[in-house]
């Protein structure tokens, strides 16, 4: 018997994106400009595959040759002629929605494998009578034999990602641990060179260990490319090891992404929507940071596009080093009415800012107001698709020139719908408040958490020069009622000194954040909440909360002992937070299911959220903003405060 964890269920949902509307009120131009932007990500977007697994790309390209044949409805009377039940070729089914929805065969949110709800000889039986097979059988039975025996595999490490021993990755070659991790991110930050854009190889002969840090980029070629500057590959001898940079990692997938950038060139609306596509082009033909992050640049002041995009290698939930980023691409339409609203909360963040408890040194010098919109997705390339967007990554960046925010509106209306039966480890008295008032208090949440939740907080840096941005001299930490002893220094940045839990961290903060400003009378009235009203949206945000902290351990590995994912480990430790406020808060208990069999309930009391709750969070948050930069122990990832046992 498979744990149900490691298959999709046949009754699983399937939701689109309504975008038809909103394109078609585009003019030709921005049709066009929007129409090779997506070209762009889809191609990028195959990376992914590459980023995943070793077998997540022959699946893949098995899968489209045999739909490019033949359409669902066209291939199920073929699928009951092989033998397969109605239930064996939904799975099937399913199985091809969840690989196509993830960009591989592991979960993008919790990071554990899924195979197909069938039996191996049933799933070949079907690949062998389809007429892909029949028109290229040589191919196709070499792909399925490429892929097959890892599709089907649970052994092991491979049930979920991870680095060594704990998981499969793809960002390290499989012989590394973490301690190659740890050197190769010293190697890179010692050479002022960005992780985001590579993957590291270790080779080992006669007892001497080398490292090969390859960068994605179009071109191959490791020497010097008129109209790139200073190359910066070659060799370099680190710590007595041998580290190699070379190019040309995914190169024929850049090749098309840079194609299709130049011909979205064409059709751009303004000079600075050319310069940040040719940044983005420059830094995929050469593999090159720098070059993205002047596109970045560009994109931050390209104020109110009509059609919004970004691309690149960005989000590093899925390293299990927490320093690569995994390829995103999104092309989205502005949705005016809902956008005047977080308009709305952005003139009103430098009111909310101070309000968050933390002194006025350990906020950014000035507030640079980002633009943030609210889309409608028309692509959206990765390994999923998120509610909300704080971007770019760069602290250089996000600390001096700003950031954009964007809020992903027909993501909200359809990917946070509930039912109420699906609605577990809540009272029943819960539940049509939970139903009611779940997305208003969720699209609020997405608001605050990255608008002034990923977007406050000033990072202490002394650069190369040795110039600080803050006084060391006067500075006091709020915590310990003493000088601030730690900083950065140089080159490094947030992922590659917290590292494993960099994401984790952060997101735990934006949370709270979120939690915190959303008891705040003028952002509860900026999204229209007063009243009774708003008192419900309150409760249900907490709720939510409390709760996706318990659903959190569903991806918790009690085997390595590591999370899979960094929202649900945050979630998670504010439940521990609210728990350890006492006084009836936070209440979790165990009881008998309608099955008879052993289940949990939670509940919040609504009426110490102010009081009780505010306090809790007020101090934690105080704690994750101050802490500094040396990255806390990776055996304890952000357990503060004694254990909890909650099983």
């Amino acid at each position: 018997m498979v744990d149900s964890q490691y298959y999709l269920p046949n009754d699983i949902g399937v939701s689109a994106l309504d975008c038809r509307e909103a394109f078609s009120l585009l003019s030709p131009r921005e049709q066009m400009y929007s129409h090779f932007l997506s070209r762009a990500a889809w191609y990028g977007g195959l990376a992914v595959l590459l980023q995943t697994s070793p077998e997540s790309a022959n699946i893949f390209v098995l899968l489209q040759k045999i739909f490019r044949k033949q359409p669902a409805a066209e291939l199920e009377p073929v699928a009951m002629a092989a033998g397969l039940t109605s239930e064996e070729y939904q799975a099937f089914l399913v199985y091809a929605a969840g690989l196509y929805a993830n960009m591989g065969n592991y979960k993008s949110f919790g990071d554990t494998k899924f195979i197909p709800n069938l039996p191996k000889d049933k799933l070949k039986a079907l690949v062998f009578a389809s007429q892909s097979f029949k028109e290229q059988p040589g191919e196709m039975e070499a792909l399925w034999d490429s892929c097959s025996s890892a599709l089907f595999s649970l052994e092991g490490k491979q049930k979920q990602l991870g680095l060594g021993s704990k998981g499969i990755t793809t960002y390290f070659s499989g012989n590394c641990g973490l301690e190659d991790a740890e050197l190769a991110q010293k190697f890179l930050d010692f050479e002022k060179l960005s992780a985001y854009n590579t993957r590291l190889f270790k080779t080992e002969e006669g007892g001497k260990m080398s490292y090969e840090v390859r960068l994605a980029s179009a071109v191959k070629s490791d020497c010097a490319i008129d109209g790139e500057g200073e190359t910066r590959c070659g060799g370099f001898s680190f710590e007595d090891k041998e580290f190699t940079v070379k190019r040309g990692d995914y190169a024929q997938i850049m090749e098309r992404v840079c194609h299709y950038l130049e011909e979205a060139q064409a059709h751009a609306a303004s000079e600075n929507q050319k310069k940040m596509l040719e940044g983005y082009r420059r830094s995929f033909t050469f593999g090159s940071i720098d070059a993205h992050k002047e596109g970045s640049r560009f994109w931050i002041k390209d104020k109110g596009p009509t059609v919004e995009s970004y691309i690149g290698f960005i989000e590093s939930y899925r390293d299990p080093f927490g320093s690569r980023g995994e390829f995103e691409g999104f092309v989205a339409v502005v949705n005016k009415a809902m956008s005047e609203r977080f308009a709305k909360l952005v003139s009103s963040a430098e009111v909310l800012l101070p309000e968050l408890p933390w002194p006025r040194d350990f906020e950014k010098d000035t507030f640079l107001k980002p633009d943030f919109t609210s889309l409608d997705v028309l692509t959206f390339t990765g390994s999923g698709v998120p509610a909300g967007i704080n971007i770019p990554n760069y602290d250089d960046i996000r600390q001096s020139e700003g950031f954009k925010n964007v809020s992903l509106g027909n993501v909200l209306a359809v990917a946070y719908a509930t039912q109420k039966e699906k609605l577990t480890f809540l009272e029943e008295d819960d539940k049509d408040a939970y139903i009611k008032w779940m997305l208003p208090s969720f699209e609020m949440q997405v608001g605050l958490h990255e608008l002034l939740g990923h977007g406050s907080g000033k990072l202490f840096v002394q650069d190369d020069q040795g110039k600080f941005n803050f006084d060391q001299n006067t500075l006091i930490n709020p915590v310990t009622g003493e000088k601030v002893t730690s900083w950065y220094r140089g080159n490094e940045t947030w992922d590659s000194r917290f590292s494993t839990i960099a994401s984790s961290y952060e997101e735990c903060r934006a949370e709270c954040v979120g939690l915190f400003l959303c008891l705040n009378k003028l952002a509860l009235s900026i999204f229209g909440h007063e009243g009774q009203d708003a008192e419900d949206v309150v409760y249900i945000n907490w709720l939510y909360m409390v709760r996706a902290g318990l659903r959190g351990l569903e991806f918790y590995t009690p085997e390595s002992s590591s999370w899979r994912q960094a929202h649900m480990q945050a979630s998670f430790v504010i439940l521990r937070v609210l728990l350890e406020a006492g006084e009836g808060l936070v209440r979790l208990e165990e009881v008998a299911g309608a099955d008879g069999r052993p289940d949990a309930r939670i509940a919040l009391d609504r009426t110490k959220i102010h009081t009780v709750g505010k306090s809790a969070i007020q101090r934690f948050l105080c704690k994750l903003q101050v802490r500094g930069p040396a990255p806390p122990p990776t055996h304890e990832p952000l357990a503060l405060g004694p254990k909890i046992d909650l099983c």
